[in-house]
């Protein structure tokens, strides 16, 4: 298939997910045509990543996946050994601009454009050592040394700024916040992340499928089903299997309970920061209740270690299936109930309303996913329709609505988590009633020299992971791309014209992963 006017050939990927088109760019032009078409048709940089195959005889690769009405476009463009380098594209997806710096970072594949600031390196090791390169050895004892950061400055009269982090006061994750302000209003935001780097992507290269698995699953433990999917897919896709129908089915009921967790706590949430301590209260209520059906019927809290290659390490018999479909019963009228407290409590509604906004054109310019989209009015998401395919089993069966809200603020946001609370409960019980007959894991056999890309529509919104599988059998190289590399930066346009204090209820409506962005 050839996607737009460009000379370049697509393959579709194979397996039962929605579709992945891959491609190879002769050089950087080439991927910067491609790049252009795919903007001008309103496509989104979904992931963008680099490896090191100089141990196969070649030198660099760097992979770019688009979204498209048509599917996923997986790009890979070839790069010499000797001072890789490729066009920036941050001109026309500023979503690449964080993807290329830490791609650098990490590989040492570098970019033309202006920004060459370091994103997850801060003075922990030499600026000439890559650690993702196959010859980068252990890397020695590196002192950790103190960084400087260009911020963007602001200036003029009564502006000034204020450093916030990367230690907070709170059990949260480091992340520096610099504001430029006027008085309290906010005139600029910008963050600085990568404190959490964990050395997964270096830990991966050589592992083997079931180690992978556990490892995914612990990326972001509050997307911990996701990551596992996804990743689950994409060796799927490399070694040609097909999950059964019940095992697809299995694998919704995890991702859709994992989904229910998560805005339980945020709406808690969500009342606490603007003052409604009992919102906290009753939503962290539900929310225990919840996450303990999930320890009593899949052995975990977060359901770590249940989606595997080739299926799920789990079942459910007809006593756990009326669990499931009692525990959605029960929590549908509580939740419905707080929705209207939600919504008539004035000194909500006055915090919510019109507090940082984003508008669609925004979200598309900034290539977002998942709820922050919808809440913009964008109907986007991996479980429903699209233009030209339809959603990858089991999604396509059950008829999934996607919930959206139009104003982009702070209310949408809450409004979003309000739906899709009631439309994951409809569909777990849907699920559940409904399980198919057979069995729940196939035997996955390594595929050498395969590779693969699983998307997943995550809570947070699409989950990608991108696999390449060595000729020893194991894992070459994985990359898991959280949808915070997109919204952090969204978040960046929505706090400024706001004041300071509503920085911390603006941040809970994305609820940002920190880690999902510094492997």
């Amino acid at each position: 298939m050839q996607l737009f006017d460009e000379p370049i050939e697509f393959t579709r990927q194979p397996g039962i997910g929605a579709p992945v088109w891959q491609g190879r760019a002769v050089d950087g032009d080439e991927l910067k045509d491609f790049a252009a078409a795919a903007h001008l048709a309103g496509g989104r940089l979904a992931a963008l990543w680099g490896s090191d195959e100089r141990l196969s005889g070649g030198g660099f690769r760097l992979h770019c996946v688009f979204g498209l009405n048509e599917g996923h476009a997986c790009l890979t463009l070839e790069l010499p050994a000797n001072d890789p380098g490729y066009p920036d594209l941050s001109g026309l997806f500023p979503a690449a601009n964080r993807m290329q710096r830490a791609t650098y970072d990490m590989v040492g594949i570098g970019h033309d454009g202006t920004d060459q600031r370091p994103w997850l390196r801060h003075g922990g090791w030499p600026a000439d050592w890559f650690p993702l390169r196959h010859d980068a050895g252990e890397g020695g004892d590196f002192s950790n040394l103190p960084s400087d950061y260009d911020f963007v400055q602001v200036g003029g009269e009564g502006a000034h700024e204020i450093p916030v982090g990367p230690i907070h006061a709170g059990i949260i994750e480091p992340g520096h916040f610099r504001f430029s302000v006027v008085g309290e209003r906010v005139l600029r935001f910008e963050s600085r992340l990568g404190y959490q780097h964990r050395g997964v992507e270096r830990r991966l290269a050589g592992a083997d499928f079931s180690t992978g698995a556990k490892i995914l699953g612990r990326i972001s433990g509050d997307a911990t089903c996701a990551y596992a999917w996804a990743y689950a897919a994409a060796i799927e896709a490399a070694c040609g299997v097909e999950p059964s129908p019940r095992a697809l089915a299995l694998r919704a009921i995890l991702l859709e309970r994992e989904r229910v967790a998560n805005h339980l706590g945020d709406l808690g949430m969500l009342g606490n920061d603007a003052a409604l301590a009992f919102g906290l209260s009753q939503f962290f209520r539900l929310k225990e209740e919840w996450v303990r059906v999930s320890a009593l019927l899949f052995g975990h809290r977060f359901m770590m270690d249940r989606i595997v290659p080739g299926g799920v390490e789990a079942d459910l018999n007809a006593a756990a299936v009326k669990v499931l479909s009692d525990q959605c019963d029960a929590i549908g009228p509580a939740v419905k109930e707080l929705h209207a407290i939600y919504d008539e409590h004035a000194g909500l509604q006055d915090r919510y309303l019109t507090t940082g906004p984003i508008d669609a054109a925004l979200a598309r310019e900034l290539s977002l996913s998942g709820m922050a989209a919808r809440a913009t009015g964008l109907l986007l998401d991996g479980r429903c329709y699209r233009l030209d395919y339809a959603p990858p089993p089991p999604w396509a069966a059950l008829g999934v609505r996607p919930v959206t809200d139009e104003r982009g603020d702070v209310a949408a946001r809450v409004a979003v988590r309000f739906g899709e609370i009631t439309e994951s409960l409809r569909l777990i019980r849907q699920l559940a009633t409904q399980l198919p007959a057979g069995a729940v894991c196939a035997e996955v056999k390594p595929v050498p020299g395969a590779s693969g890309v699983g998307i997943i529509e995550g809570w947070r919104g699409e989950v990608l992971v991108g696999v390449s599988i060595g000729a020893d059998s194991r894992l070459a190289r994985v990359h898991p791309h959280d949808p915070s590399w997109q919204l952090w930066p969204a978040l960046e346009h929505a706090v400024p014209r706001d004041i300071v204090p509503d920085f911390p209820l603006i941040n809970k409506s994305f609820n940002l992963s920190y880690v999902g962005q510094d492997l």
